[in-house]
This record gives structure tokens, C-alpha cells and sequence, in this order.
């Protein structure tokens, strides 16, 4: 099965590494125009130079924080003012760990807006185009916490459990218009995210990241972690057309991690 999404235009947040830069990869190598956005220029640099010359088309970057929504409206809204896309994927940093003892009001706050508001204030944006041309792919990334929570991501597991609500209901309003809503539920990446996390819990648990890598690898069915490249083929499918009658699903990727049906 070949993935054409020649002559689509898709926006991919937090792109410049891990598994949103698996995401544009994939999507430009299958024929999309591809915006990146993240904050470090820098590395989006690098990483537009390596896709311009890769393909035949001009993709292109946004800097954006998500962590400033004040700041990041303002970029988002004159984006939409000058580009009209088909895709988003929508996916930021995760929001610090801590259990629920450990984090306090003000941190549900930060975490809504990064998680819950940049997502939703995007996808309002994007959709005008989407129902102007009855097509549209919008695909959120989330994580299996949605369905078995961790104990140590009190933060990412409750507002992403909000987006995944927040999805299915627009699912069906967009449904007759030929756009699609889906959320990918992620398992353990071979990403920073996942080392950052496993610095922290080495720490608390006073063992070296080695072991905790082992047992994380342990725990998955498969016995290893995902690599990124297998992350971005599924966001590629789901993106085509050949995925026109999935919509409202929430996805793992996890290698069988989940125990729940």
C-alpha cells in the first residue's frame, strides 16, 4: 500500500525532535507540504534544509512556545490569516511529571493551556479550510496514560484524557464533511521525552536509567520500545486517504503494553 498525500499541506507541532519529527518526516517523504513548529530554531533550521533537499516541494517552520499562549495565538492566527493546510497533527511537550500529591492548582492550569487550549484554538483555525474542502485529517498525539493512568503524570494523564473526549465529540460533527478526528495513544518511544523520564525516575527510585530502561522494556509485550520511524507510518495512514472511514478513534501504538481491551 502506497501513502500519496501529494498536494496536501499539513502543520505538525512539536516537531523539531521525537516522535513529532518522525510525524513530518514520514508525511513530506509520502508528498505533503509540511510547516514544522517548535521553539528551537535552530534545530528547525537543520531540519528544513534536510527536507527541502529530500523533496521536490518548500516546506517550511514556525516558532512557536506552547508554553505561551498569549504569544503562541498571535503566530497561529497570522499563520491561518496567509496559509489554509489539510493535516494537523497536533502534539506538544508533555507538562512536568509529579503525582497528585505533588502538583498543585496552578499546574493544572499550565497544563491545560499546553495540552487542552493550543489544541483546540489550532483546530478551530484549521477546520474553516477543512469544511471549504470537504476533506480534512486532523490527528491528535496522546498517550495510553489516557486508558491506564501513571501514577507519575498526573498532569499529562488528566488533560489528555480531556482531549481524547474534546475528539470524539468533534468527530461527529466533522464526520459529514469527510474530516476525520483520531488520537494516537503512544506507548514507550525511543524519544528525549522517554530519557528525561527516566532520569527522573532513576533518581527517586535510586537505581541506574539502565535498569530503569530494562524494565520498561519488560513490561511491553514485544520486549523493546518503539523506534520513531514506526510512529510516523501509522501517523502517515492516518492522514490518507486510506484511512477515510476511521474517525473518533483513539489508536495505541504500544507493542501490546495496554492490558485493557
Amino acid at each position: 500500500m502506497k501513502i500519496d498525500l501529494k498536494g496536501k499541506r499539513a502543520l505538525v507541532g512539536g516537531s523539531s525532535k521525537g516522535l513529532g519529527l518522525a510525524v513530518a518526516k514520514q508525511l513530506a517523504s509520502s508528498g505533503a507540504q509540511v510547516t514544522l513548529m517548535a521553539r528551537d530554531e535552530s534545530k528547525l533550521k537543520i531540519i528544513i534544509n534536510e527536507l527541502n533537499k529530500s523533496t521536490s516541494l518548500i516546506h517550511n517552520y514556525l516558532i512557536v512556545d506552547f508554553n505561551d499562549f498569549k504569544s503562541f495565538k498571535n503566530i497561529i492566527n497570522d499563520f491561518f490569516s496567509k496559509n489554509e493546510i489539510d493535516i494537523l497533527v497536533n502534539n506538544t511537550q508533555g507538562p512536568p511529571a509529579g503525582d497528585v500529591l505533588n502538583v498543585d492548582i496552578d499546574d493544572y492550569q499550565n497544563a491545560f493551556d499546553l495540552l487542552f487550549k493550543n489544541i483546540v484554538y489550532t483546530t478551530m483555525l484549521a477546520i474553516k479550510n477543512m469544511h471549504k474542502n470537504k476533506w480534512g485529517r486532523i490527528i491528535n498525539i496522546a498517550s495510553i496514560s489516557v486508558k491506564e493512568p501513571l501514577s507519575y503524570l498526573a498532569l499529562s494523564n488528566t488533560l489528555r484524557s480531556s482531549v481524547i473526549a474534546w475528539a470524539k465529540t468533534l468527530a461527529s460533527d466533522l464526520a459529514k464533511d469527510h474530516i476525520t478526528v483520531n488520537n494516537i495513544l503512544t506507548g514507550y518511544f525511543d524519544t528525549e521525552r522517554i530519557q528525561q523520564l527516566n532520569s527522573e525516575k532513576s533518581k527517586k527510585l535510586n537505581i541506574s536509567e539502565d535498569k530503569v530502561l530494562e524494565a520498561m522494556k519488560a513490561q511491553v509485550p514485544m520486549k523493546r520500545i518503539g523506534s520513531p520511524e514506526e510512529f510516523g507510518y501509522l501517523a502517515s495512514f492516518l492522514s490518507s486517504d486510506k484511512s477515510s472511514y476511521i474517525t473518533g478513534a483513539s489508536i495505541p501504538i504500544d507493542g501490546g503494553l495496554l492490558k485493557s481491551i
